[in-house]
């Protein structure tokens, strides 16, 4: 049988229309890490509390991609993927209007829940469009799209906040949104249903579980009253336990306990956990550290963090294709000791640094991380059964969100532990969860 050689017009088209929905979420995560010192300062809120404008997102990304991955597996990931990017342009046009942290907290979770609609079966989707035999080099275009979305992000901020206030940061969405959608209605593939029901009781129990778990972190990392953070611990593990028992024995779960009985999907997992903690506690810290300790504005601050992202973007696509032929493990593990290694040097900065030394350092990070990323996706795509490759995608993107939502929650209860220096904490605390990245990814050589 002659095998399949690239891609018809049509599957490009469909990928234009996945890529430019991952370019939304990613673009708006890197803007709103970027601005939230100045929308922080023109909401009279103070760092701390600001970073809820993060956390809500993420909450609700977090706690509805596994939903979203499994109604994916019902109805179709196309039906689910052009349903969240319509949410996202509406939630979009709601964070253009909100004029309070509570307000725009709250636009940023129904972006949430839109864009984990998406994130739940973009891999998916990619999956569908790419011949298996080219998987690695698909999610390497992937890992590469996500570069460039954080990329162009600081960027884009810098330049939108020099001429403009920043509410219409979030309105970049909109064009983009209708621009994927106009992509994806015509040429996305349809799958057959790989599910015949959908629970909503236990997608309810799943989102509760997960956002939970998000709140309760954030609660101790707030440092809010221990009677809230018990009673939302509580609601957690009771709606956690609840809904393992009613999965239990269930061939395809929408918590996909199964899949991390195999050891390579579970260590997947643990390494992108910890290496996306990193790059919460980086890309949230770093903001404030440049404006609020070194005193730059909010243009060179951009500009000066696109280093990262920019080095991603070179390594991603390496690493993908390289993952094709070498084990995920060796080429994630060299890439997350680079990503140790440079938030270490950022941690040691010294008082007056200069430009080059900072460019330097952050590339050596972006470099690190983006040959962690296309070896980890194929490693957890291909150690799950074709026919799971929903539950699959979901997880990976609960896993990357997780890591966020974790590194951002930090961050917060850095700056209240230690004030201003306390991004400079958040730099040490990513050094450390890089090296566990690192250990977790190498071991996966002898799995």
């Amino acid at each position: 049988m002659t095998q399949k050689i690239g891609l018809t017009s049509k599957e490009k088209r469909a990928l234009v229309a996945v890529f430019l929905g991952v370019v939304l979420a990613t673009l708006d995560t890197a803007i709103a890490n970027t601005a939230l010192p100045t929308i922080a300062t023109d909401l009279n809120s103070t760092a701390a509390h600001s970073i809820w404008i993060i956390n809500a997102y993420q909450l609700a990304v977090v706690s509805t991609m596994l939903p979203f991955a499994a109604l994916g597996d019902l109805v179709g990931p196309r039906r689910v993927f052009i349903g969240g990017i319509a949410l996202f342009v509406v939630a979009s046009l709601a964070c253009v209007m909100s004029n309070t942290v509570l307000l725009l907290a709250a636009a940023r979770a129904l972006q949430g829940i839109g864009a984990g609609a998406m994130m739940s079966v973009n891999i998916a989707l990619v999956g569908l469009i790419y011949p298996r035999q080219q998987l690695g080099r698909g999610v390497g275009m992937n890992a590469l799209v996500v570069a460039l979305g954080f990329a162009i992000g600081p960027s884009v901020a810098s330049l939108v906040l020099s001429v403009a206030s920043w509410p219409w940061l979030f309105g970049i969405n909109v064009p983009l949104g209708v621009l994927a959608i106009a992509f994806a209605v015509p040429t996305l593939p349809l799958r057959k249903p790989i599910l015949r029901e959908f629970s909503r009781i236990t997608a309810l129990l799943t989102v509760v579980s997960f956002a939970g778990l998000i709140f309760t972190l954030s609660s101790v990392t707030q440092l809010q009253p221990i009677s809230v953070t018990l009673i939302a611990l509580a609601i957690t593990v009771l709606s956690l336990v609840t809904l393992l028992r009613r999965e239990a024995g269930h061939a395809a779960p929408m918590l996909p306990v199964d899949l991390f009985r195999r050891p390579m999907f579970a260590l997947s997992t643990i390494t992108a956990i910890a290496a996306f903690a990193t790059q919460g506690l980086a890309f949230v810290s770093l903001p404030f550290f440049f404006e609020k300790v070194l005193h730059w504005n909010p243009i060179n601050t951009g500009f000066m963090i696109t280093a990262w992202p920019a080095a991603v973007a070179i390594s991603a696509p390496i690493s993908g294709r390289l993952s094709d032929k070498y084990a995920p493990g060796l080429i994630g593990g060299i890439g997350l000791a680079l990503l140790c290694i440079g938030m270490a040097l950022l941690a040691l900065l010294p008082t007056v640094p200069s430009n080059l030394s900072i460019i330097a350092y952050l590339g050596v990070c972006g470099a690190g991380f983006g040959m962690f990323q296309a070896p980890n996706l194929k490693a957890l795509m291909s150690s799950a059964p074709p026919e799971r490759a929903g539950g699959a995608s979901g997880v990976i993107g609960v896993a990357r969100l997780l890591g966020q939502a974790s590194g951002a929650a930090l961050v917060a209860l850095c700056f209240h532990v230690a004030g201003m220096q306390g991004a400079t904490l958040a730099l040490e605390l990513g050094a450390i969860s890089a090296g566990i990245a690192s250990i977790a990814s190498f071991s996966r050589l002898w799995v």
